[in-house]
């Protein structure tokens, strides 16, 4: 493994947790396998592994990035890992506060239910 690959692993593992990125690797397949291989080193290993600025925020730029192209699986997938990034709840309607002015309510009204019920499921979980 390369620096960034064992890096971006161990940042992945710390935000996503172990049972996301297992589960992702099981999946995995020739055919994806270099793409896993760049996600992991780059935005993992060099941009998520970078401490210029806290998981926190990260998460909240994140979200709201996320939020405002519409990717809801990612934003799901982000919003559960504010459990291991710091971000409160408060923290993520406020980056969706700033989705709804700077990209459109739609956006940010549809993002929050995602929120809600991402949030609830958490709570649901044993």
């Amino acid at each position: 493994m390369t620096d960034r690959l064992t890096t971006g692993d161990a940042t992945r593992r710390a935000v996503l947790g172990d049972a996301h990125v297992e589960r992702t690797q099981a999946a995995s397949t020739a055919l994806d396998a270099p793409f896993q291989r760049l996600v992991v080193e780059t935005a993992w290993g060099t941009l998520w592994a970078d401490d210029t600025i806290a998981r926190r925020e990260r998460s909240m730029i994140t979200i709201a990035i996320l939020a405002t192209i519409g990717n809801d699986a990612e934003l799901a997938l982000h919003i559960r890992a504010t459990a291991r990034t710091g971000a409160s709840r408060e923290d993520v309607i406020q980056a969706l506060m700033h989705v709804a002015v700077y990209a459109g309510v739609p956006r940010a009204n549809h993002a929050i239910r995602i929120a809600r019920d991402t949030f609830a499921e958490m709570d649901a979980a044993p």
